[in-house]
């Protein structure tokens, strides 16, 4: 359990509109946050996290020299701001847009309007990331555990890798796709795969498909993260031997839940 709290939590929102402005530090101020600072655009954004580096970016999608997708890419190539939790805050609800701000690693997608329940568990994932606690994995350490992670994301291999870090995985391999997974599983005996559905040359039903038939290790545990919400796709992943499915963006302790139950369970 994270030894801080939320009221401790220093957040910076990155809002074009006074008005939205308002609604969301309200509904923070509701939930205990004290510290919080708004920008409106992304150029004082990148600066002021510059000058002091938040806990938490909450922006909306659409600003007035980019969107939130430049805004969480350009966070995730800068060494300082890489790491800082993003949340974003919107009323779009096209996938195509939606889908990089998942990839690149965000705490929460939220709604406008959203619910205040919603926001309180983003926060509470918040604190995951910021304040990590390593897994519990009874008779086994996390240190000895080797994890491959599968997605042609540099953003979202690099986010979810900092996620298991955080936990106390630290023998993390990374794939590109399907065919560059097989290729390291030649040369390396893993302990989880965790892959994302949606890959070219070799998606994760196929990589699936060819670990659980082709592999010598055709038993080791799959985690599927992905951003897929067809049903009849997720179950034919799920047939081809997936043994967990977990959405994009994740909860940290989610995370550690599912692996520790496909470890020790």
């Amino acid at each position: 359990m994270s030894s801080l709290s939320i009221t401790e939590l220093a957040i910076l929102i990155v809002e074009p509109s006074s008005f939205q402005q308002k609604v969301i530090s309200q509904e923070l101020k509701k939930a205990g946050c004290t510290k919080i600072e708004t920008e409106t655009d992304m150029a004082c954004a990148i600066a002021a996290m510059h000058r002091y580096t938040p806990d938490l970016v909450v922006s909306a999608m659409y600003l007035p020299d980019g969107d939130g997708v430049e805004l969480v890419t350009r966070m995730r190539t800068d060494p300082q701001l890489e790491e800082v939790p993003f949340m974003l805050v919107s009323s779009e609800d096209n996938v195509q847009y939606l889908e990089p701000i998942r990839q690149a690693g965000t705490v929460a997608i939220l709604p406008k309007p959203f619910r205040h329940e919603d926001l309180i568990n983003a926060l509470q994932a918040t604190l995951h990331f910021v304040d990590p606690t390593e897994m519990d994995l009874g008779d086994y350490e996390p240190e000895d555990i080797n994890v491959l992670v599968v997605d042609d994301s540099s953003l979202a291999l690099n986010h979810i890798t900092r996620a298991l870090y955080s936990a106390g995985i630290i023998n993390v391999s990374q794939a590109c796709d399907g065919t560059d997974a097989l290729r390291a599983m030649s040369e390396q005996e893993f302990d989880l795969i965790i892959t994302d559905f949606n890959m070219p040359h070799m998606d994760g039903q196929e990589l699936t498909r060819h670990i659980r038939e082709h592999s010598n290790q055709s038993y080791v545990p799959i985690l599927l993260i992905t951003s897929e919400e067809n049903e009849t796709r997720l179950s034919g992943v799920r047939q081809a031997g997936v043994n967990a499915v977990c959405n994009k963006p994740f909860d940290p302790e989610h995370i550690k839940a599912l692996i520790k139950s496909l470890l020790c369970e």
